[in-house]
């Protein structure tokens, strides 16, 4: 037995694993009353179990018996018997504590009050037959231990991400503006469609406003741009060749403009026009002065990289005047101007 301060969906799978870890062993079968913490839908012939208790019974291996709608009888003495004894012989004239000491203390009480007193209709002490009859009928626990999930119904966004405990989770970019299954566990989070069919696993994200990402899951024209960074950007460049690594080293080295998407621009001519080419344009780019993607784009396209570099003549400085000084000062001592 144990008290706790919801009754929600969680909370039911809390207190079915909580009753399975206390005794080691798992009941074949339990028997649920028509609530929403595992029920959701009373039908008698198909009800509709709630998520996260399918999950706990299918980890633990024990059937749920919903009882019919309407019916309380069916409950056997558990209202009119279990609960009114539980208030009346434990709650009755306690002080008020914490659930943790309350929980402590019933504990007790189950093992010593509740459990060798004389049951009014089995005639038996309760803990006593459970021993004897009731705890060798129980199955094993399994190996691993149950993560608690919750499930929770949300809708992909343009970003391909869903929302779900204040993180963020990826999920294919083909399901987007679909409503999908969320089911978050202690350590994993899993995205199923409606139709139960599971499309992304992630670990927990750790902190609210995590992004946890399958680059796989986004359009494949946004991964460049997503993964693009600096360095990676300069090694790239340094593989292709030494003009490249220079023309992208200028190009981040501007000031004023972050230029990083141009970069990956500049870098994406390799899948088109190759690692020679490309190395040959940024070559005759930095001939003529003018690094910029424009300008690598064009010659590649053009074919102009496969053209020889032209010889710049530069003409010797001028040493002496093409006139003498008579002819341009001349006039100064009283001769002829020049014109």
């Amino acid at each position: 037995m144990e008290f706790g301060l919801k009754m929600n969906a969680e909370a039911g799978a809390v207190v079915a694993a909580a009753g399975a870890e206390a005794n080691h062993k798992v009941t074949l079968t339990w028997k649920r009353e028509q609530k929403k913490a595992a029920i959701v839908r009373a039908i008698q012939d198909d009800p509709e179990v709630q998520h996260s208790y399918r999950e706990c019974a299918a980890h633990y291996g024990f059937l749920i018996a919903p009882c019919r709608p309407r019916t309380p009888q069916h409950k056997g003495k558990v209202e009119q018997g279990g609960v009114h004894y539980v208030k009346r012989n434990f709650l009755g004239g306690r002080q008020p504590t914490t659930i943790v000491q309350a929980n402590q203390d019933v504990l007790t009480w189950c093992h010593t009050t509740a459990g060798l007193r004389m049951h009014s209709t089995t005639r038996e002490q309760p803990l006593v037959r459970f021993h004897q009859v009731e705890q060798v009928r129980l199955l094993p626990l399994p190996e691993t231990p149950y993560d608690l999930a919750a499930w929770k119904k949300v809708k992909l966004n343009r970003d391909c991400y869903v929302q779900f405990d204040q993180a963020y989770y990826s999920a294919p970019h083909r399901l987007l503006g679909q409503e999908l299954w969320v089911c978050g566990g202690i350590q994993q989070v899993r995205i199923y469609t409606l139709k139960h069919e599971l499309v992304a696993t992630h670990q927990r994200a750790q902190r609210p406003g995590e992004r946890m990402t399958h680059l796989d899951h986004l359009p494949p024209e946004k991964v460049p741009g997503l993964t693009l960074d600096r360095d990676a950007s300069l090694l790239s460049a340094a593989e292709v060749g030494p003009a490249t690594q220079q023309v992208v080293q200028t190009l981040l080295e501007d000031p004023i403009v972050d230029r990083l998407p141009t970069v990956g621009r500049l870098l994406k001519l390799r899948q088109k026009f190759g690692d020679a080419r490309l190395e040959a344009a940024c070559r005759r780019a930095l001939y003529f002065a003018d690094p910029a993607y424009k300008t690598v784009k064009r010659i590649l396209t053009l074919g102009l990289e496969k053209q020889p570099l032209p010889i710049i003549v530069t003409s010797p400085a001028a040493t002496t005047f093409v006139r003498s000084a008579e002819e341009l000062v001349g006039n100064l001592a009283g001769g002829e101007p020049w014109n």
